[in-house]
């Protein structure tokens, strides 16, 4: 079997259990559709995605199984590789096979990743492009066809030009190379021909000719001003904090306008200080309501893994009395179900290493690992995701005491603290369960009805047999 096929049949498990959801990388159907544009968007959307993507038929919309006849086969093949080659920009090649899926004969057309990109309509101009969006086939906007442009040119945003045709003083009044050298924990050179150098290294800016062009991996994270940047202007972050537990009422607002990496540990503090409660026993004291470890890497999320081709949308940070929201541009790239064993997926890598460099983010995929640990040892609810067309957004909630959660909440818990220690090698256990929501050795019952709950869910799955009492069994996440 093919490496495409597997990794077909792969995706299309991922996508069914243990939550039946459409993937960005899969999309069932039923049957064939007669509606030829919206086959030939799909189409192209799989070709404008990273890896190509593969509609798999047979497989029905609430995710029961449907049978094929052969003529059905023969019929969608035909139809889907006649729009491949008469409905888009220009022709692209389908592969196709019939596969068994837990008994079920179903159809897989991969549609494979294009090297010039975006494909479009035929007839149409290059803005009537798709792309695949948290499991939807979504119509791109102008900003994100001019990104696909440019990095199907090898220009990455990191690479693109925020200011050109500067002096290398102008390049040392708009960027902050003071906070550079602290950062990176260098003494700031007296010759400013070194820290041009330096910045050079970094690829923050390059020279052209006698000139400099300051580079947006330069101006996102150490612009004094991120305004004095016209395609960067409207990236600031704002921190926003709300009287109870809707938005009608905002009391604080806070506008980090400054480079990320500039801003990134007054905007920490801010979040922290927002989010604190004052206590008074023998003085005045500010007690976290969040971990701090937490807060600073889906932080760090926000900055590193967001669409810069969205605009009007910048990176927000919502608290109320009941929850802190955090938002991003841009679709999140994995499974919200996998992001603590998968590694991550960042749209913008040289951003993610310039940040790892500088210490201002975990290690490449132990960041939601160390997040959701100091969530736990805080005995917080499970941390939350949601990802939109266009949007990532993670929510955080204060302490609750177990019988005021709901059985979802202490399911994703659970699921949660099994990942955790799958990460480590280790299995979750009925002892796990109550160490994670500090119950004592007399509540076995209650941490077993957790685990029973999350099993039903399809998040785990019992290692040992069937035999084995409940008490005394191991469990692994559902993918393990």
């Amino acid at each position: 079997m093919s490496n495409w096929k597997e990794c077909a049949l792969d995706a299309l498990h991922k996508s069914l259990y243990p939550v039946p959801q459409e993937l960005n990388e899969i999309d069932w159907k039923g049957g064939l559709s007669n509606k030829t544009e919206r086959l030939a968007q799909h189409l192209c959307a799989f070709a404008n995605l990273k890896g190509g993507g593969v509609l798999v038929f047979g497989v029905n919309d609430d995710a029961t199984f449907e049978e094929l006849t052969k003529k059905t086969i023969e019929d969608t093949t035909k139809t889907l590789g006649n729009i491949a080659k008469n409905n888009l920009a220009w022709s692209i090649q389908l592969e196709h096979a019939v596969l068994d899926f837990e008994g079920h004969p179903l159809l897989f057309i991969r549609i494979p990743e294009q090297q010039n990109k975006p494909v479009y309509l035929r007839g149409r101009d290059i803005y009537e492009a798709y792309i695949r969006s948290a499991g939807h086939t979504v119509k791109m906007s102008r900003e994100q066809v001019h990104e696909m442009l440019a990095q199907s040119h090898g220009l990455t945003f990191e690479k693109r030009v925020a200011c050109g045709g500067i002096s290398a003083e102008r390049v040392l009044e708009l960027l902050d190379y003071k906070k550079m050298y602290e950062l990176i924990d260098r003494k700031i050179p007296q010759d400013s021909d070194r820290i041009i150098e330096q910045m050079l290294e970094f690829g923050m800016i390059e020279l052209q000719e006698d000139l400099y062009n300051i580079l947006n991996l330069g101006a996102i994270l150490f612009a004094h001003k991120l305004k004095d940047f016209e395609a960067l202007k409207m990236k600031e972050i704002l921190v926003r904090k709300y009287v109870g537990a809707n938005n009608l009422i905002m009391e604080l607002e806070y506008k980090m306008d400054k480079g990320y990496a500039v801003g990134f540990f007054d905007l920490l503090d801010t979040v922290m200080a927002m989010t604190s409660k004052e206590r008074i026993i023998s003085k005045r004291e500010a007690v976290p309501t969040y971990p701090k470890v937490a807060v600073r890497e889906f932080m760090a999320n926000l900055m590193v893994h967001q669409d810069f081709a969205i605009t009007g949308m910048p990176i927000t940070i919502e608290i109320f009395t009941n929850r802190i929201v955090m938002t991003n541009p841009g679709s999140c790239l994995n499974d919200v179900n996998r992001l603590i064993d998968l590694p991550p997926h960042s749209r913008n890598e040289g951003l993610a290493q310039m940040m790892l460099q500088l210490d201002l983010c975990e290690r490449r995929g132990s960041g939601y690992d160390r997040a959701v640990t100091a969530i736990e040892e805080m005995r917080l609810p499970a941390y939350k995701v949601q990802s939109g067309d266009d949007y990532t957004r993670v929510m955080m909630f204060p302490e609750k005491a177990l019988k005021e959660m709901t059985k979802e909440e202490k399911s994703v818990a659970c699921y949660q603290h099994a990942c955790i220690l799958y990460e480590r090698n280790e299995m979750l256990t009925n002892q796990a369960v109550r160490e994670r929501f500090g119950l004592d050795k007399n509540k076995n019952s209650v941490a077993s009805r957790i685990i029973a709950e999350c099993v039903e869910r399809g998040f785990l799955k019992p290692y040992d047999d069937e035999n084995t009492s409940r008490k005394f069994t191991s469990y692994l996440p559902f993918y393990g």
